[in-house]
């Protein structure tokens, strides 16, 4: 035998790590690029051309063509070089305290998605315990709380709006208000997943040992229901995000990244839109990543294996 074959070179870990998730990543996202430059090119065109007809230029080739369409001020789709200078002007290149920054406009939308996050999280652990609990809601109360989430949000967040402001409830909480409305769900499915999920033969174990439903639930559903959780929260804060966004659009608001797009779209800049859906996205991934994060500390110190 070999002194190869027994101390065989191994690759660094990081190296495995980078072939098994950052190489697919980035050729996913290379090839994202390459497909967005093809279709700006393509839904520019046809503008681009009216804009050359109109000026007398004639004698141009399809470089050219494509260059001017990936440089246009108001574009059908802007190029992917034109959000990303767009996100950096108004992210890096301006003051945070500025009307005009996305840091700015990401806080406020922020502060509406924590606080429905949090109030949705509540009340879906609160519904899970109790219809774990009692028949009469599994049977009564699950099939509304299905049925609530048929409702499109979009027809939804109008309403609540209206009726909140009536009361005299305007601001951070109508938003909140909707954020909680898509965020309970999947935290209240998940949870009620995750409290049936200890074996029998535990349960009846905690009954033999004479033990109280609330000492069942602390005991033994609760623990048995963290991972449940925390993946039903990372749906949930995701659904917030877009709850809240959704929220600053039929209120004509001033600040958030809702308003941010709402502005674009009045005043036909596409580039801003486009960037502020980019702030979007990147604020949910940071958001979910906190929450992964929160999952792996706690389910290390319950001495859970990865």
């Amino acid at each position: 035998m070999t002194a190869a074959a027994v101390n065989p070179v191994r690759a660094p870990r990081g190296t495995g790590w980078i072939m098994g998730h950052a190489v697919p990543v980035l050729a996913v996202l290379a090839a994202i690029v390459v497909v967005w430059y093809a279709g700006a090119i393509f839904l520019n065109t046809p503008v681009q051309r009216d804009m050359f007809a109109r000026a007398g230029v004639t004698d141009y080739g399809f470089a050219d063509l494509a260059a001017a369409t990936l440089s246009q001020e108001r574009p059908v789709l802007p190029a992917p070089h034109q959000v990303a200078a767009d996100f950096w002007k108004w992210t890096f290149a301006t003051a945070p305290t500025s009307k005009r920054s996305l840091v700015y406009h990401g806080w406020i939308t922020l502060s509406s998605t924590l606080a429905g996050f949090i109030a949705g999280t509540l009340l879906g652990i609160l519904i899970a315990v109790a219809v774990v609990h009692s028949r009469t809601l599994d049977k009564s109360l699950m099939p509304w709380v299905v049925a609530s989430q048929t409702i499109p949000i979009l027809a939804l967040a109008p309403m609540i709006i209206v009726v909140l402001n009536a009361v005299g409830i305007t601001g951070l909480m109508p938003k909140a208000a909707i954020s909680t409305y898509l965020s309970f769900f999947p935290v209240a499915v998940g949870m009620v997943k995750g409290l049936r999920s200890p074996d029998v033969i535990n349960l009846d174990l905690m009954r033999t040992y004479s033990a109280t439903p609330a000492e069942v639930l602390w005991k033994l559903r609760l623990p048995s229901s963290v991972p449940f959780l925390f993946t039903s929260m990372k749906v949930a804060i995701a659904a917030s995000l877009v709850g809240a966004i959704v929220g600053e659009l039929p209120t004509g608001a001033v600040a958030g990244l809702g308003a941010r797009l709402l502005a674009g779209s009045y005043y036909g800049q596409t580039v801003q839109i486009w960037s502020a859906l980019v702030a979007a996205s990147l604020l949910a991934a940071m958001l979910i990543a906190i929450v992964s994060l929160a999952e792996k500390l706690v389910l290390a110190r319950m001495g859970v294996r990865p």
